[in-house]
Protein backbone atom coordinates (compact mmCIF):
# COMPACT_ATOMS: atom_id res chain seq x y z
CA UNK A 1 0.00 0.00 0.00
CA UNK A 2 2.87 2.58 0.82
CA UNK A 3 4.16 1.92 -2.98
CA UNK A 4 1.09 2.60 -4.40
CA UNK A 5 0.11 5.70 -2.23
CA UNK A 6 3.45 7.26 -3.50
CA UNK A 7 3.96 6.01 -7.02
CA UNK A 8 -0.07 6.20 -7.90
CA UNK A 9 -1.92 8.13 -5.53
CA UNK A 10 0.17 10.98 -5.20
CA UNK A 11 0.83 11.64 -9.00
CA UNK A 12 -2.72 11.17 -9.46
CA UNK A 13 -3.57 13.99 -7.30
CA UNK A 14 -0.59 16.02 -8.93
CA UNK A 15 -2.11 15.57 -12.27
CA UNK A 16 -5.50 16.77 -11.46
CA UNK A 17 -3.72 19.93 -10.02
CA UNK A 18 -1.64 20.72 -12.85
CA UNK A 19 -4.21 19.28 -15.78
CA UNK A 20 -7.98 19.68 -13.97
CA UNK A 21 -10.76 18.27 -16.47
CA UNK A 22 -10.38 19.94 -20.40
CA UNK A 23 -13.76 19.78 -22.33
CA UNK A 24 -11.77 18.03 -25.52
CA UNK A 25 -10.07 14.75 -23.90
CA UNK A 26 -12.52 11.93 -23.47
CA UNK A 27 -13.40 11.38 -20.28
CA UNK A 28 -14.39 7.95 -18.55
CA UNK A 29 -17.48 9.95 -16.83
CA UNK A 30 -18.69 10.67 -20.27
CA UNK A 31 -18.45 7.08 -21.36
CA UNK A 32 -20.18 5.84 -18.27
CA UNK A 33 -23.10 8.69 -19.31
CA UNK A 34 -23.85 6.96 -22.87
CA UNK A 35 -23.36 3.42 -21.38
CA UNK A 36 -26.23 4.32 -18.92
CA UNK A 37 -28.62 6.08 -21.48
CA UNK A 38 -28.46 2.83 -23.94
CA UNK A 39 -28.69 0.13 -21.02
CA UNK A 40 -31.54 2.43 -19.73
CA UNK A 41 -32.75 1.99 -23.53
CA UNK A 42 -32.31 -1.26 -23.24
CA UNK A 43 -33.82 -2.49 -20.09
CA UNK A 44 -37.10 -0.33 -20.11
CA UNK A 45 -37.58 -2.64 -23.45
CA UNK A 46 -37.14 -6.16 -21.50
CA UNK A 47 -38.57 -5.47 -18.31
CA UNK A 48 -42.11 -4.89 -17.59
CA UNK A 49 -43.62 -1.56 -17.50
CA UNK A 50 -44.94 -1.53 -14.24
CA UNK A 51 -43.42 -0.16 -10.58
CA UNK A 52 -42.19 -3.71 -9.97
CA UNK A 53 -40.39 -4.45 -13.52
CA UNK A 54 -38.91 -0.82 -13.34
CA UNK A 55 -37.07 -1.42 -10.16
CA UNK A 56 -35.89 -4.51 -11.26
CA UNK A 57 -34.92 -3.05 -14.27
CA UNK A 58 -33.01 -0.69 -11.97
CA UNK A 59 -31.18 -3.00 -10.03
CA UNK A 60 -29.72 -4.64 -13.30
CA UNK A 61 -28.53 -1.20 -14.38
CA UNK A 62 -27.02 -0.46 -10.86
CA UNK A 63 -25.13 -3.41 -10.49
CA UNK A 64 -24.19 -3.78 -14.29
CA UNK A 65 -22.40 -0.70 -14.49
CA UNK A 66 -20.04 -0.39 -11.78
CA UNK A 67 -18.92 -4.44 -12.46
CA UNK A 68 -18.04 -2.97 -16.03
CA UNK A 69 -16.22 -0.14 -15.42
CA UNK A 70 -14.95 -1.38 -12.14
CA UNK A 71 -14.42 -5.08 -13.53
CA UNK A 72 -13.28 -3.95 -17.05
CA UNK A 73 -10.61 -1.82 -15.77
CA UNK A 74 -9.10 -4.25 -13.47
CA UNK A 75 -9.22 -6.84 -16.26
CA UNK A 76 -7.33 -4.31 -18.74
CA UNK A 77 -4.72 -3.61 -16.03
CA UNK A 78 -3.89 -6.86 -15.60
CA UNK A 79 -3.99 -7.34 -19.41
CA UNK A 80 -1.26 -4.37 -19.38
CA UNK A 81 0.37 -5.60 -16.96
CA UNK A 82 1.28 -9.40 -18.68
CA UNK A 83 2.83 -6.78 -21.55
CA UNK A 84 4.86 -4.39 -19.53
CA UNK A 85 4.16 -2.75 -15.96
CA UNK A 86 5.19 0.85 -17.11
CA UNK A 87 2.41 0.48 -19.66
CA UNK A 88 -0.23 -0.20 -16.74
CA UNK A 89 1.21 2.11 -14.22
CA UNK A 90 0.37 5.04 -16.66
CA UNK A 91 -2.85 3.94 -17.97
CA UNK A 92 -4.08 3.31 -14.36
CA UNK A 93 -2.40 7.26 -13.15
CA UNK A 94 -4.03 8.86 -16.42
CA UNK A 95 -7.25 7.18 -15.60
CA UNK A 96 -7.34 7.40 -12.06
CA UNK A 97 -6.11 11.55 -12.37
CA UNK A 98 -9.81 11.45 -14.39
CA UNK A 99 -12.03 10.51 -11.30
CA UNK A 100 -10.55 13.40 -9.46
CA UNK A 101 -12.81 16.93 -9.79
CA UNK A 102 -11.03 19.47 -7.61
CA UNK A 103 -8.89 21.60 -10.18
CA UNK A 104 -12.19 21.20 -12.09
CA UNK A 105 -14.53 22.53 -8.98
CA UNK A 106 -11.94 25.94 -8.27
CA UNK A 107 -11.55 26.62 -12.08
CA UNK A 108 -15.59 26.20 -12.90
CA UNK A 109 -16.22 28.07 -9.72
CA UNK A 110 -13.74 30.88 -10.22
CA UNK A 111 -15.37 31.45 -13.44
CA UNK A 112 -17.90 32.86 -11.55
CA UNK A 113 -15.75 34.43 -9.17
CA UNK A 114 -14.41 37.21 -11.97
CA UNK A 115 -17.40 38.70 -13.37
CA UNK A 116 -18.95 38.81 -9.75
CA UNK A 117 -15.80 41.20 -8.60
CA UNK A 118 -16.08 43.01 -12.28
CA UNK A 119 -19.95 43.58 -11.24
CA UNK A 120 -21.20 41.59 -14.37
CA UNK A 121 -23.83 40.23 -13.04
CA UNK A 122 -25.03 38.86 -16.26
CA UNK A 123 -21.69 37.23 -16.90
CA UNK A 124 -21.44 35.74 -13.12
CA UNK A 125 -25.33 33.90 -13.73
CA UNK A 126 -24.46 32.48 -16.90
CA UNK A 127 -20.89 31.42 -15.78
CA UNK A 128 -23.13 29.75 -12.50
CA UNK A 129 -25.73 28.16 -14.45
CA UNK A 130 -23.16 26.04 -15.59
CA UNK A 131 -22.21 24.30 -12.28
CA UNK A 132 -25.94 24.47 -11.04
CA UNK A 133 -29.30 23.11 -11.32
CA UNK A 134 -31.45 26.22 -10.44
CA UNK A 135 -32.76 28.59 -11.90
CA UNK A 136 -30.47 31.83 -11.72
CA UNK A 137 -32.15 34.39 -13.72
CA UNK A 138 -33.09 36.50 -11.36
CA UNK A 139 -30.36 35.52 -8.68
CA UNK A 140 -28.40 38.88 -7.29
CA UNK A 141 -24.83 38.92 -6.86
CA UNK A 142 -24.88 37.27 -3.14
CA UNK A 143 -27.49 34.36 -4.96
CA UNK A 144 -25.07 34.23 -7.55
CA UNK A 145 -21.97 34.08 -5.07
CA UNK A 146 -24.12 31.31 -2.82
CA UNK A 147 -24.81 28.98 -5.37
CA UNK A 148 -21.07 28.98 -6.40
CA UNK A 149 -19.85 28.27 -2.80
CA UNK A 150 -22.85 25.71 -2.30
CA UNK A 151 -21.14 23.71 -5.48
CA UNK A 152 -17.82 23.81 -4.44
CA UNK A 153 -18.96 22.63 -0.23
CA UNK A 154 -21.45 19.89 -2.06
CA UNK A 155 -18.97 18.27 -4.44
CA UNK A 156 -16.14 17.90 -2.36
CA UNK A 157 -17.11 14.65 -1.05
CA UNK A 158 -17.99 13.12 -4.09
CA UNK A 159 -15.88 15.08 -6.61
CA UNK A 160 -12.40 15.05 -4.25
CA UNK A 161 -12.70 13.19 -1.35
CA UNK A 162 -14.89 9.67 -1.72
CA UNK A 163 -12.72 9.29 -5.16
CA UNK A 164 -9.49 9.52 -2.95
CA UNK A 165 -11.03 6.91 -0.54
CA UNK A 166 -11.67 4.47 -2.87
CA UNK A 167 -8.73 4.74 -4.90
CA UNK A 168 -6.47 4.89 -1.80
CA UNK A 169 -8.49 1.07 -1.00
CA UNK A 170 -8.98 -0.53 -3.95
CA UNK A 171 -6.81 1.48 -6.67
CA UNK A 172 -8.58 2.06 -10.37
CA UNK A 173 -11.41 -0.38 -10.31
CA UNK A 174 -12.65 0.87 -7.26
CA UNK A 175 -12.14 4.14 -8.02
CA UNK A 176 -14.24 3.58 -11.52
CA UNK A 177 -16.96 1.54 -9.76
CA UNK A 178 -17.48 4.20 -7.24
CA UNK A 179 -17.40 7.24 -9.88
CA UNK A 180 -20.09 4.71 -11.83
CA UNK A 181 -22.65 4.60 -9.09
CA UNK A 182 -22.20 8.78 -8.42
CA UNK A 183 -22.97 8.84 -12.57
CA UNK A 184 -26.03 6.89 -12.07
CA UNK A 185 -27.49 8.44 -9.00
CA UNK A 186 -26.77 11.98 -10.86
CA UNK A 187 -28.72 10.48 -13.86
CA UNK A 188 -31.41 8.10 -12.75
CA UNK A 189 -31.48 8.57 -8.86
CA UNK A 190 -34.54 11.51 -8.95
CA UNK A 191 -38.04 11.08 -7.56
CA UNK A 192 -39.84 12.07 -10.51
CA UNK A 193 -42.49 10.17 -12.66
CA UNK A 194 -39.72 9.06 -14.66
CA UNK A 195 -37.11 7.66 -12.22
CA UNK A 196 -39.16 7.22 -8.66
CA UNK A 197 -39.26 3.24 -9.69
CA UNK A 198 -36.15 2.87 -11.73
CA UNK A 199 -33.08 4.83 -10.45
CA UNK A 200 -34.36 4.07 -6.60
CA UNK A 201 -31.22 1.52 -6.86
CA UNK A 202 -28.69 3.25 -7.83
CA UNK A 203 -30.06 6.63 -5.78
CA UNK A 204 -29.72 3.86 -2.40
CA UNK A 205 -26.48 2.23 -4.08
CA UNK A 206 -24.93 5.84 -3.76
CA UNK A 207 -25.88 6.72 -0.19
CA UNK A 208 -24.73 3.14 1.05
CA UNK A 209 -21.08 4.19 -0.79
CA UNK A 210 -21.21 8.06 0.15
CA UNK A 211 -22.14 7.50 3.93
CA UNK A 212 -18.51 7.31 5.46
CA UNK A 213 -16.90 9.56 2.96
CA UNK A 214 -19.58 12.46 3.54
CA UNK A 215 -19.33 12.23 7.17
CA UNK A 216 -15.68 12.13 6.99
CA UNK A 217 -15.67 15.23 4.37
CA UNK A 218 -17.74 16.85 7.33
CA UNK A 219 -14.71 15.96 9.54
CA UNK A 220 -11.73 17.28 7.54
CA UNK A 221 -13.41 20.34 6.60
CA UNK A 222 -13.72 21.12 9.84
CA UNK A 223 -10.29 20.86 10.58
CA UNK A 224 -9.12 22.51 7.44
CA UNK A 225 -11.14 25.41 8.92
CA UNK A 226 -8.90 25.74 11.86
CA UNK A 227 -5.93 25.81 10.02
CA UNK A 228 -7.33 28.54 7.04
CA UNK A 229 -7.15 32.46 7.83
CA UNK A 230 -10.68 33.78 7.10
CA UNK A 231 -12.05 30.62 8.65
CA UNK A 232 -13.23 29.24 11.94
CA UNK A 233 -12.68 25.15 12.51
CA UNK A 234 -14.77 26.07 16.26
CA UNK A 235 -17.86 27.31 14.11
CA UNK A 236 -17.57 24.98 11.73
CA UNK A 237 -17.68 22.15 13.99
CA UNK A 238 -21.02 23.23 15.83
CA UNK A 239 -22.74 23.93 12.66
CA UNK A 240 -21.41 20.58 11.17
CA UNK A 241 -22.99 18.55 14.02
CA UNK A 242 -26.15 20.59 14.64
CA UNK A 243 -26.90 20.94 10.55
CA UNK A 244 -25.57 18.11 8.95
CA UNK A 245 -28.81 16.05 8.79
CA UNK A 246 -30.81 18.75 7.64
CA UNK A 247 -31.35 17.53 3.96
CA UNK A 248 -33.33 14.61 2.42
CA UNK A 249 -30.26 12.64 1.46
CA UNK A 250 -28.51 11.06 4.59
CA UNK A 251 -25.21 12.49 2.83
CA UNK A 252 -25.86 15.53 1.39
CA UNK A 253 -25.45 18.36 3.76
CA UNK A 254 -22.34 17.55 5.78
CA UNK A 255 -19.94 19.27 3.66
CA UNK A 256 -22.65 22.14 2.92
CA UNK A 257 -22.85 22.25 6.82
CA UNK A 258 -19.30 22.05 7.45
CA UNK A 259 -18.37 24.87 5.09
CA UNK A 260 -21.73 27.22 6.19
CA UNK A 261 -19.97 27.22 9.89
CA UNK A 262 -16.00 27.86 8.52
CA UNK A 263 -17.01 30.94 6.48
CA UNK A 264 -19.88 31.98 9.04
CA UNK A 265 -22.72 32.00 6.27
CA UNK A 266 -25.90 30.66 5.77
CA UNK A 267 -26.39 28.18 2.97
CA UNK A 268 -29.36 26.29 1.03
CA UNK A 269 -32.52 27.57 1.74
CA UNK A 270 -35.55 27.72 -0.86
CA UNK A 271 -34.47 27.75 -4.43
CA UNK A 272 -36.50 27.46 -7.96
CA UNK A 273 -36.06 24.58 -10.15
CA UNK A 274 -37.44 25.01 -13.88
CA UNK A 275 -39.44 28.03 -12.58
CA UNK A 276 -40.90 26.12 -8.93
CA UNK A 277 -39.89 26.57 -5.24
CA UNK A 278 -38.83 23.94 -3.82
CA UNK A 279 -38.67 24.46 -0.11
CA UNK A 280 -35.40 23.60 1.76
CA UNK A 281 -34.10 23.99 4.98
CA UNK A 282 -30.92 26.16 5.44
CA UNK A 283 -27.51 25.53 6.97
CA UNK A 284 -25.68 27.61 8.92
CA UNK A 285 -25.85 30.56 10.77
CA UNK A 286 -25.87 34.62 8.70
CA UNK A 287 -22.69 35.83 10.74
CA UNK A 288 -22.22 38.06 7.65
CA UNK A 289 -23.68 37.86 4.08
CA UNK A 290 -22.63 35.49 1.67
CA UNK A 291 -19.80 37.54 -0.51
CA UNK A 292 -17.70 36.70 -3.77
CA UNK A 293 -14.53 36.13 -1.52
CA UNK A 294 -15.94 33.01 -0.37
CA UNK A 295 -15.77 31.16 -3.39
CA UNK A 296 -12.35 31.11 -3.03
CA UNK A 297 -11.78 30.58 0.49
CA UNK A 298 -14.55 27.88 0.05
CA UNK A 299 -12.17 26.79 -3.12
CA UNK A 300 -8.95 26.74 -0.40
CA UNK A 301 -11.19 25.18 2.18
CA UNK A 302 -11.97 21.92 -0.30
CA UNK A 303 -8.22 21.84 -0.64
CA UNK A 304 -7.45 21.80 2.86
CA UNK A 305 -9.54 18.97 3.78
CA UNK A 306 -8.26 16.69 0.59
CA UNK A 307 -4.71 17.76 2.04
CA UNK A 308 -5.69 16.52 5.21
CA UNK A 309 -7.09 13.48 4.05
CA UNK A 310 -3.69 12.56 1.83
CA UNK A 311 -1.72 13.35 4.83
CA UNK A 312 -3.57 10.31 6.81
CA UNK A 313 -3.28 8.74 3.70
CA UNK A 314 0.38 9.01 4.36
CA UNK A 315 0.30 8.10 7.91
CA UNK A 316 -1.51 4.92 6.66
CA UNK A 317 0.75 3.72 4.14
CA UNK A 318 3.85 3.86 6.60
CA UNK A 319 1.86 1.64 9.00
CA UNK A 320 -0.34 -1.24 6.67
Amino acid sequence: MSHYFWTVLLPTVALDLLLGDPHWMPHPVRWMGRTISGLETLLRRLFPKTPGGERWAGVVLALALPTLFGGGSALILWGLGQVSPWLSWVVQLWFSYQLLAARSLQKESMAVYSPLKAHDLEGARRAVSRIVGRDTQALDETGVAKAAVETVAENTCDGVIAPLIFLFLGGLPAGMAYKAVSTLDSMVGYKNDKYRFFGWASARLDDILNFIPARLSGLLLCLGAALLPGCSGRRAWTIFWRDRRKHASPNSAHTEAACAGALGVRLAGDASYFGKVVHKPTLGDPVRPVESEDIPRACRLMYAGAGLLLLLFAVLSVWL
